[in-house]
């Protein structure tokens, strides 16, 4: 890059530097990210749509210039920018965060719009997910949950089912969203799940998870256009669920029932802890979970305590 008065190029245009509005910049800029991950890095709409809010706001750090100031980008504005956000973010999102940052300067070196690859001013983030035992679910809670659906109406009905499928097959609030009414094969008792990655798996499709898609499918609106996706959202109008609508159904049922709301990935965890419970295999509970490897399935080792009691060694006395 030269000097601010030649602009930033994203996606083989010129965007003036100084008739371009800083908000006008970044997203110019964000277009061209954007682009990278899903023409470039191959990752989803999903994903794509994760990262854009947390690149948006690294980008917008520099909005106060009279252009974005790529060119003196240094790796000093890199960690002071992580130094003040990652504090007041949880680990998980700070861990999120990092990984955006760095894929964003990825994206700014390979497209010429930072001279030098600044990737490597980026400090990690302590890992944290193996200090603490999964915490799911109390069956109480569960059960209380499940009861808060009033399955007299449709909303209630299709929040029941849902809270099944998160509770009993461990599915993600994405691919609870992305299920279609073609991906239950009643004949066969089998459900085809749309993982991570573009990746399918067939289920067993437990009996009570299956009545509870029946008495909704009883009641289900028809969808816009002929819409095949299983579940529908009824306000402000009847379309497909997203992600965060599914998380907020299991949010509306703490509600319901007066306990601090949970994410819909608790409900994973509490899956996973009742498999372990039921003497469940490590290799039976990746499977169901679709684990990628292994070592993502050994922290619920860990959750049979009475396990690892038998296993703990004594505490050594210490004579006085």
């Amino acid at each position: 890059m030269g000097s601010k008065n030649r602009g930033v190029t994203v996606g083989g245009a010129q965007a003036p530097g100084r008739a371009q509005a800083p908000d006008g910049v970044v997203e110019r800029v964000l277009e061209g990210y954007r682009s990278y991950l899903l023409l470039e890095r191959g990752v989803s709409e999903t994903t794509a749509a994760v990262y854009e809010p947390r690149a948006r706001r690294f980008l917008s750090q520099r909005g106060g210039l009279e252009d974005l100031g790529l060119d003196r980008l240094t790796a000093a504005d890199v960690s002071g920018f992580l130094a003040r956000e990652c504090p007041a973010r949880g680990p998980g999102e700070a861990k999120m965060l990092v990984v955006v940052v760095r894929s964003v300067l990825r994206y700014l070196h390979v497209a010429g719009l930072i001279a030098a690859p600044l990737e490597w001013a980026v400090p990690g983030v302590a890992a944290v997910r193996d200090r603490s035992l999964p915490r799911g679910l109390e069956p109480s809670v569960v059960a209380a949950l499940l009861s808060s659906c009033d399955r007299r109406r449709a909303v209630g009905r299709r929040d029941y089912a849902i809270l099944l499928l998160l509770v009993r097959l461990g599915l993600r609030s994405s691919e609870v969203a992305w299920m279609l009414l073609d991906d239950v094969n009643w004949r066969a008792g089998e459900i085809l799940i749309h993982g991570k990655g573009g990746g399918e798996d067939l289920l067993p499709l437990p009996v009570d998870v299956g009545e509870a898609l029946v008495g909704y499918l009883q009641r289900r609106p028809p969808g816009p256009g002929g819409c095949r996706t299983l579940f529908l959202k009824v306000t402000p109008r009847v379309g497909p669920m997203s992600r965060s609508s599914v998380s907020a159904v299991v949010r509306s049922a703490c509600r319901r029932v007066g306990i601090p709301p949970v994410s819909a990935h608790r409900l994973r965890h509490t899956a996973a802890s009742g498999m372990v419970q039921a003497g469940a295999s490590l290799e039976e509970i990746g499977q169901v979970l679709r684990h990628r490897e292994r070592r993502t399935t050994a922290i619920y080792a860990r959750v049979d305590r009475a396990a690892l009691r038998a296993v703990a060694l004594p505490w050594p006395e210490v004579e006085p």
